[in-house]
């Protein structure tokens, strides 16, 4: 129930991003005291109407204008505005930088002379430039902060969303096995001396290939938890496609040993960086997926194709394909068997979803068409 009213709260964060007020409290959101973004501020102040003062002293001695050691001291405004956050610090530094062309670089030099022509419009025009820059700044720093606000909370909406899809499917996919299981184990307790031996076996034969079923959503489970923070980091090593590719067929044929598989694969020995036992249960689960689902008896095909910038995975089926009205929603976790019974068999939802998973955290796309006849799967891992 906390799930849900979670979710519920953020998703509607996500939809109503647009409407919240832009955050102002950069100092609280950071942890830095007030104290110490006003010291910063002022040492930027400081530091570039120096080097304003500098330059001008090096350009007046140079040249002996005094009208455009102005502008130097309009470029440290200028700078000051950009760099600190509120406008004190664009005002003050527009008073100094007058006072300076006034006291250092106007005659009579070292001395104030206010009654000087033109020096009320320098002064305003340096404070016009002060408020406008300082105000559209901070009006860019603020709209930044709701920007990065908006796609936390769609990111944090987006992983809710993936979290609930994949409780779901795992509630589906846990309870058609087990169904079966105490189905089965209950019919050999109960009726055991009335059963004949090939009774038996089937009844023990379902129980084993239920149990493997379990076993392989526990190998997605944990496969998850190798990937830090939804999808965002995994570890990779450069490793032998062809190996890998190789390992994930072995696997599978331990779990399905009457599954025909054909592989292939490029000449060229391909190496890219990738997490091997990520990648090779993704191919465990599509070759599974299409071994179980596809209706068909012929061979399922895997091959590798190599690309500029890329290495392209295929999983091929020869089956019933994929109804068009669920290729939206076939990576969401989504239990989907192929079939007009979802419960005639255990689905293959939460395993796309993890493949998915698994791809979009190596930095690649997956997705999947219907051929004729059957059902294509493929993923691309980038080559750097």
């Amino acid at each position: 129930m906390n799930l849900i009213k979670t979710t519920t709260k953020k998703q509607w964060f996500a939809r109503n991003a647009e409407s919240l007020p832009p955050y102002r409290g950069e100092g609280k959101k950071t942890g830095t005291p007030p104290s110490k973004h006003r010291l910063h501020d002022a040492c930027i102040t400081l530091v570039l109407l120096l080097l304003a003062t500098i330059f001008s002293f090096l350009y007046f001695g140079i040249s002996h204008n005094s009208a455009n050691v102005a502008l130097l001291y309009i470029l440290a405004l200028i700078l000051i505005a950009r760099l600190t956050d509120n406008y004190f610090w664009g005002i003050f530094a527009a008073l100094i930088g007058v006072v300076c062309v006034n006291f250092l670089f106007t005659y009579p030099y070292w001395a104030l002379n206010f009654t000087l022509a033109g020096y009320p419009v320098t002064f305003i025009v340096m404070l016009a430039i002060s408020l406008l820059t300082s105000a559209s700044t901070t009006h860019m720093k603020q709209q930044m902060l709701v920007i990065a606000e908006r796609e936390r909370l769609l990111v944090e909406a987006e992983k809710e969303k993936m979290r609930a899809n994949l409780l779901r499917a795992i509630s589906h996919d846990l309870r058609t096995p087990l169904t079966s299981i105490i189905g089965s184990s209950t019919s050999y307790l109960e009726n055991g001396s009335y059963l004949n031996e090939d009774q038996k076996r089937k009844l023990v034969g379902q129980i084993h290939e239920d149990s493997n079923w379990l076993l392989n959503m526990v190998e997605n489970l944990l496969s998850v938890t190798r990937i830090q923070d939804g999808a965002a980091n995994v570890s990779k090593s450069w490793e032998s496609v062809e190996e890998v590719v190789s390992e994930a067929v072995i696997r599978l044929k331990k779990r399905l040993p009457d599954a025909q598989i054909t592989v292939q694969v490029p000449d060229d020995f391909l190496m890219i960086p990738m997490d091997a036992i990520l990648i090779e249960q993704v191919l465990i689960n599509l070759l599974e997926n299409a071994v179980l689902h596809s209706g068909s008896q012929h061979p399922i095909a895997c091959s590798v194709e190599s690309r500029s910038d890329c290495v392209c995975f295929h999983v091929r089926d020869y089956g019933i394909g994929i109804a068009p009205n669920k290729r939206k929603t076939l990576f969401d976790g989504a239990p989907y068997t192929g079939n007009t019974s979802p419960d005639s068999s255990k689905g293959m939802g939460i395993g796309l979803s993890i493949c998915k998973t698994i791809i979009t955290a190596h930095k690649g796309t997956i997705d999947a068409v219907n051929r004729e006849p059957g059902t294509e799967f493929f993923f691309t891992l980038p080559k750097a």
